[in-house]
Order: structure tokens, then sequence, then C-alpha cells
């Protein structure tokens, strides 16, 4: 298992908008192979910078397969819009469980 990590630094003004669309681009990304599970937090000290963290069995799973796919495309369609500048992403390998 992977987790993805990404800051995703959302227009002012735009984050109601952004919830939304997020909310439908969900069920795009949960639908694919390899897909675990989601979380989307929004900062308390900048509401409009977001933290995505998404876990996957394989690296691949997401690189190759979710950013390679057609559903991909409507994601992006869905989100990109929304970001200034355009987030880094990053993966990392579990160290400690989140409860032994």
């Amino acid at each position: 298992m992977i987790t993805e990590h990404a800051v995703l630094p959302v227009i002012p003004g735009q984050e109601e908008e952004f919830e939304a669309a997020f909310h439908q681009a969900r069920t795009i990304i949960a639908s694919m192979p390899g897909f675990i599970s989601l979380s989307l937090s929004r900062s308390i000290e900048s509401p409009n910078t977001y933290l995505l963290l998404v876990e996957w069995e394989t690296l691949e799973d997401h690189t190759v397969g979710f950013r390679g796919s057609a559903e991909y495309q409507q994601w992006r369609d869905l989100l990109h819009r929304f970001y200034e500048p355009f987030p880094e992403v990053g993966h990392f390998d579990p160290v400690l469980p989140r409860k032994p």
C-alpha cells in the first residue's frame, strides 16, 4: 500500500464550488482498480488550502492505471481548473501503522 499526498491550493472564493466538484470526482477515483481510500481535509489557517490523501494498493495503480485512464480525464475536467498554482503530488510508503 502507498499513500498519495497532495496539497491543493484552491483559488480563493472558489472553495464551495471546488468541494461540490470534488464530491462528484470522488466517485470516479473510488471506482479505479487499486483504490483503497481517500480523505480530503481543509486547512484551518488557510481555508483555500486542502490536503488530499489517497491510499492505493501500488504506485502504478495511481501513476499508470488512474492517470492513464479515461476516468482521469473526467477527474481533471472537474478539478484542475480550481488550482493555482498546480499542486505537487508525492507518494509515501507506510512506516508505522495507523493504530497498533
